[in-house]
């Protein structure tokens, strides 16, 4: 059976999204998409409940459990908010949460659209990464992704954020303000192993770098990455 953990104190961010979400997710560390939903509602001071589902028994969760009745995909992470309103796929949910929360997405179109197009490019990435690391063939097809598009979009993005005249204003995607596009560009990095240790394989991106020690020294984040909560 899924087990349920809780994370924070309700807050002032709670009221502004709708509550304490309940999040459906695998039970995958601190890892994957339904992590970068956790890392807002940890950054903006949000409590939430946390209902983790094991790689074993999500099949069945995924035909006949909680799960397939709230999403007809049957994807996670699924989230049910206490008026009854069920939100699925993350990066809508990330989206939806920062017009509520008025933060997270940039405040002029510039800021905006820019934010959307690195998350895209993410996601682009992500899609690719989880093709390799759960194939059949890892051993030899994840390596092969490590040099091969995971390298390509590191220095694209590397690139666009150098050349960006709102990149360049400071540490984030769109400058001194952090969005969910720098939460899904770091959680990212954080899955492919890039963050851990001594960064090796992000020597040659300064910019990237830049732009995870300044989530890293959120306070909140901080916080999780230094508590029992944050599972590796």
């Amino acid at each position: 059976m899924p087990h349920t953990l809780s994370y924070g104190t309700e807050s002032a961010a709670n009221k502004a999204i709708g509550g304490v979400p309940t999040i459906h997710y695998f039970d995958f560390q601190s890892r994957g998409r339904g992590q970068v939903v956790r890392l807002m509602l940890i950054d903006s001071g949000a409590a939430y409940e946390d209902v983790r589902y094991t790689f074993d028994e999500w099949p069945e969760q995924k035909r006949s459990g909680p799960v397939a009745e709230m999403n007809p995909t049957g994807n996670i992470p699924v989230l049910e908010m206490p008026n009854g309103k069920i939100l699925t796929q993350s990066y809508a949910i990330l989206r939806h949460w920062s017009r509520q929360l008025g933060a997270y997405d940039g405040k002029t179109e510039d800021e905006k659209y820019w934010a959307d197009a690195i998350c895209d490019i993410v996601v682009d990435w992500r899609t690719l990464f989880i093709a390799a690391f759960f194939s059949d063939n890892q051993k030899e097809d994840y390596p092969k992704h490590q040099q091969g598009d995971r390298n390509r979009y590191i220095n694209a993005i590397e690139t666009h954020l150098k050349g960006s005249d709102l990149s360049r204003r400071g540490p984030y995607i769109i400058g001194k303000e952090v969005t969910y596009a720098d939460l899904v560009l770091f959680q990212v990095l954080h899955d492919e192993n890039m963050i851990q240790g001594e960064r090796a394989d992000l020597k040659q991106y300064p910019r990237l770098i830049q732009l995870v020690d300044a989530v890293l020294a959120r306070p909140n984040i901080k916080k999780f990455f230094d508590s029992s909560a944050y599972l590796g």
